[in-house]
């Protein structure tokens, strides 16, 4: 994780070299953007590892910045939003952001974040005889790897939050998994009573398997009052 490169847009010039130098001593490498208007093109060129990206900013908002980089890409996404704004917070979840965090925030928290996401999307480095692959009607996951496709190869293009639910799930099918299991597996922390994370997330999932594994998708029910439930077997892959 170390030297792991943060794009950070944030259009207050004293916050994002705050954050930057802070970041900055933590061990990694910065890069800060007042505006989306680079942000295409520094994906592009420099390939960061992670993003954080206010929804406030000049021009083109984060909402709008946040759905046009999910269309090429799945970097981990934090999203930085005012406090007492909930509605704020799911629609940049539903708008591909894997995490968010409301504004004034503690950076170590911030930091904790980061590093949690760049946790769950590393590759991991393991012998290519012990890589673990699922099944589960029309779609391969390779758990290690951290990737999923259908069985004719077609990626699904899952963000780092879609694809640690989808594994949560394909690792305990037929079992009704409530929403602060999912929330404290995935994200490493417990809801409160009004987080709807896991269920936007979810929405999230169906949405693109519905496009590539209709089954599946048909598969990840909801239970009342209990959480969401994969009604399909899962095997070893090939």
């Amino acid at each position: 994780m170390d030297m792991s490169k943060l794009l950070l847009v944030e259009d207050e010039p004293d916050i994002g070299a705050l954050l930057a130098e802070f970041l900055a001593r933590e061990g990694f490498d910065v890069r800060v953007l007042p505006d989306g208007k680079q942000v295409t093109q520094t994906i592009d060129g420099w390939r960061p590892d992670l993003m954080v990206l206010d929804i406030m900013l000049p021009g083109e908002d984060g909402l709008s910045i946040c759905r046009r980089v999910r269309q090429q890409s799945a970097i981990p996404i934090i999203m930085l939003t005012a406090k007492s704004a909930d509605a704020e917070k799911i629609v940049g979840l539903e708008s591909g952001a894997d995490d968010y965090l409301g504004k004034p925030f503690n950076p170590r928290e911030l930091l904790a974040r980061i590093r949690a996401q760049l946790r769950r999307s590393a590759m991991a480095g393991v012998a290519e005889g012990s890589i673990r692959r699922k099944r589960c009607g029309e779609v391969i996951i390779d758990l290690d790897g951290r990737s999923a496709a259908t069985v004719d190869g077609l990626g699904l293009g899952l963000t780092t939050a879609e694809f640690d639910l989808l594994a949560c799930l394909i690792e305990r099918p037929r079992r009704v998994l409530s929403r602060d299991q999912l929330l404290d597996w995935t994200r490493g922390r417990r809801a409160d009573p009004y987080d709807r994370t896991i269920d936007v997330t979810v929405s999230r999932l169906r949405g693109k398997l519905q496009q590539a594994a209709p089954q599946v998708a048909a598969a990840i029910t909801t239970v009342r009052n209990g959480g969401y439930l994969l009604q399909l077997s899962v095997e070893d892959a090939s």
